[in-house]
């Protein structure tokens, strides 16, 4: 109990089940507007009014997504404040600018538009909403690019000189923005962020097309969806290998807790299962591939790779949450190449919209975007460690001077806090899709006329088209 009392394991835990919380309603909000977008453009561009419907349906779903992200991001950026006061003491004059930007140029761009978005209908003209519908999907990438800014520039710092006051001054912005890690890490999560709408669209398609409700509404859904599986996903992998290059080059530990590999050199095997004992320093009950690490990592099978014994205890992060969190990232990355490719085999067989089974694989995995974002962020925030900024000012050195009971009480009430807060919204959630897209008859339209009506539920389709 004493060791679970260690103010810094659990400020570590809280801010871990804070943004664990808040990346899964940005990781699909930012996917969700672009998917929008698309689905009114295709509206306006051919009159059907079947992507009408499923625009208002998916609309609702993300206003409420994007206030739950909101709420806890809200929530999360106190905490830098309350149990991490010393980092953000040393290192505000960097990361404070790059979140005030974030909130300046995205969340009030996003904010302004999502009013137009959401109450629009009947009050401005359809090109105004589409184009608030647009703004809101750029200001979610301009949201992405400041904070992936920020949270790379914690990996890989520079552009900043240390003061005799021991405070961190920026030297170049050019730098600290652009930082090395940063464009491929922003590409890596937005593609993330699309994935993982693609297959919670995909799913619910799925589920519809299962059903045999809405089969029209479902084809659109689930048909966009396959098609972002067929070429965004294998677009992702390599996206990733080259994040991994990166990783390799400016976080070499990191790489080495990813592979499960201890000792530095070559011919290294590349691990599909093991347990990592940092005890013995070994990986046991290994299954591998004989020199399969270090082809991936160097391009030859004899490629040197870096080992955890190339630094000290101390310096090393707890490799078996690492390692784990990275096999199920990369795992789910196949898995959904996988469904893209089954999805093209379908698609030239005119199979792609009747085949139960695959429609069922789809519904599992619905979630699997959310859980392969927060295994990619365990890799990259836990593999980080014991830095809080990599190399420039450890963890233990940046909490605040806070009672170990304090965070842990505080920890305690955002559990249940967050249980019913959030939980009653992803209720709401589970409830619009159940309710599914409700239909707009000739004299409900929302344009060209001046009376607005709410559209009542629609009529269940249960017809094979």
């Amino acid at each position: 109990m004493t060791d679970f009392l260690d103010p810094v394991l659990l400020a570590r835990i809280q801010f871990a089940f804070t943004i664990s919380f808040h990346i899964i309603f940005p990781a699909f909000t930012i996917g969700l507007a672009s998917w929008l977008a698309v689905v009114e453009w295709r509206w306006l561009k051919t009159g059907d009014k079947i992507y009408e419907e499923v625009y208002r349906m998916w609309v609702k779903i993300f206003a409420v997504c994007f206030g739950m992200g909101v709420v806890s991001g809200v929530v999360m950026s106190y905490q830098f404040g309350t149990n991490w006061s010393v980092f953000s003491d040393k290192v505000g004059n960097v990361i404070g600018p790059l979140l005030g930007y974030e909130v300046l140029t995205a969340f009030f761009l996003e904010a302004s538009f999502l009013g137009i978005m959401l109450f629009g209908w009947g009050r401005v003209s359809r090109r105004m909403h589409f184009v608030s519908t647009c703004v809101v999907a750029v200001g979610t990438i301009i949201s992405a690019f400041w904070i992936l800014s920020a949270n790379s520039w914690m990996q890989t710092p520079q552009g900043f000189e240390i003061g005799a006051d021991g405070l961190l001054y920026p030297t170049s912005w050019i730098e600290i923005i652009f930082n090395p890690s940063f464009p491929v890490r922003f590409f890596h999560m937005v593609t993330a962020a699309y994935l993982t709408t693609a297959f919670v669209v995909g799913g619910i398609g799925a589920f519809y097309l299962w059903r045999k409700i809405y089969i029209q509404h479902a084809k659109v859904m689930f048909g966009m969806a396959m098609l972002m599986a067929v070429f965004i996903a294998p677009l992702q992998l390599l996206i990733g290998h080259e994040h991994g290059n990166n990783t390799m080059e400016h976080q070499p530990i990191k790489v080495a807790a990813m592979e499960g590999n201890w000792e530095h050199g070559g011919n290294k095997p590349l691990y599909l299962f093991g347990i990592p004992n940092e005890e013995t320093e070994t990986t046991d009950y290994g299954i591998t591939i004989p020199n399969g690490a270090s082809w991936i990592l160097t391009g030859r099978p004899d490629g040197s790779i870096p080992g955890l014994k190339d630094v000290a205890k101390e310096d090393r992060p707890p490799v078996a949450i690492v390692f784990w969190s990275f096999r199920i990232m990369v795992g789910i990355g196949m898995a959904m190449i996988f469904t893209g490719a089954i999805a093209a085999l379908l698609y030239s067989r005119k199979r792609l919209f009747d085949t139960r089974i695959f429609q069922l694989w789809c519904m599992a995995m619905t979630p699997t975007g959310f859980i392969a974002v927060l295994a990619g962020w365990f890799v990259t925030e836990v593999g980080r460690q014991p830095w809080t900024a990599y190399g420039v000012i450890r963890t233990s050195q940046s909490i605040s001077p806070v009672a170990a009971e304090q965070v842990f009480i505080t920890l305690i009430a955002f559990v249940i806090v967050y249980t019913f807060v959030f939980g009653a919204g992803s209720y709401y959630i589970l409830k619009l899709i159940g309710k599914g897209p409700t239909s707009v008859g000739d004299g409900e339209k929302y344009y060209g006329h001046s009376k607005m009506a709410m559209a009542p539920k629609a009529t269940k389709e249960v017809t094979h088209d």
